[in-house]
């Protein structure tokens, strides 16, 4: 059986299909087709529309979500468009391959492929390796595979899952000396500063939503390139964090853990009442320059928020 699973509003040159089978016990590994296409498009990066002119996957920051089972074999396309004007290429976290082979670059207008297996469950960084590397993924080329564990009892099963990825915003994205410096004007979560913040920013329009007592499930990667993250819920405790979001590392009743840049972790909480918890990088400096999401708790919160194309919130 072939499929493939990328959540997020895919160009229509990425495949998409079915994900693992519902109800197994433990999941039969398949093949799954990822094509993504390197894109040099503006975006904003404020809740204001301030554009930026972002190097991206499928014209988004993060780009996709991929998500396959542990086991896995991942059949990856990448294109450069033809118009853009820097060459890019794609390192997966979660893959084990050639680096020379596989992860290089190619220019604009051509197109590789390579092949990895899934080998282990998590939640894994992806980016452009392309020098500068620090550039490409200061202008926004990075995402995130998930690698859900085939043992389906292997966690506790989430009743709402959201994708957040921190980094930093540059304000000149050609000032590669101003990135090497780590001289930056926001951190942010999903690539626009206090996205889901309207305490901080009145124009923020979008929350992260569940409901009291639901286990919410936080995929976190750090793209950085420069920046740790200390990620706390304010309001809260996490319930249960897996650092890589691998199964076998579980911790328990955590108030903050680092990740450091180019690393993820899985955070699970839980809230016994109704109310607000803040999600932020306990670097206040980075949470007051834009890395907060607000997670609202009411009995209020409707089906679709935090399930299916809802995980990352556009």
């Amino acid at each position: 059986m072939k499929s493939t699973r990328v959540l997020g509003r895919l160009g229509a040159a990425a495949l998409v299909g079915i994900g693992a089978a519902l109800g197994a016990a433990v999941a039969e590994a398949k093949t799954v087709k990822v094509t993504l296409t390197a894109k040099e498009v503006d975006l904003p990066i404020d809740n204001k529309g301030t554009k930026y002119r972002a190097w991206t996957f499928e014209g988004q920051v993060p780009g996709p979500v991929i998500r396959v089972t542990e086991g896995d074999t991942v059949e990856f396309t990448l294109h450069n468009a033809p118009e853009n004007k820097t060459s890019h290429s794609m390192d997966f976290h979660a893959a084990r391959t050639d680096v020379v082979k596989d992860f290089s670059a190619i220019k604009p207008g051509a197109s590789k492929q390579f092949t990895f297996t899934a080998d282990y469950p998590g939640v894994f960084f992806y980016h452009c390796g392309a020098d500068p590397m620090i550039q490409h993924v200061a202008r926004g080329m990075f995402g995130v595979i998930i690698v859900d564990p085939k043992a389906a009892n292997a966690m506790p099963k989430a009743d709402r899952e959201y994708v957040l990825v921190q980094s930093e915003i540059y304000e000149n994205p050609e000032d590669h000396a101003a990135m090497m410096r780590n001289q930056w004007k926001h951190v942010a979560f999903n690539g626009v500063a206090f996205k889901y913040d309207p305490v901080h920013d009145p124009n923020a329009e979008k929350l992260l939503e569940a409901k009291p007592g639901e286990r919410v499930r936080i995929y976190f990667v750090n793209a950085g390139p420069n920046e740790f993250a200390s990620f706390h819920p304010i309001a809260g405790i996490w319930d249960r964090v897996y650092p890589s979001g691998n199964p076998k590392n579980v911790q328990h009743g955590l108030q903050s853990f680092t990740v450091g840049p180019g690393d993820g972790a899985v955070f699970d909480l839980i809230s016994p009442v109704e109310g607000a918890n803040a999600l932020v990088t306990h670097s206040l400096r980075g949470a007051l320059s834009g890395a907060i999401a607000v997670l609202m708790f009411s009995r209020d919160t409707g089906d679709e928020a935090g399930r299916g194309d809802g995980i990352l919130v556009r």
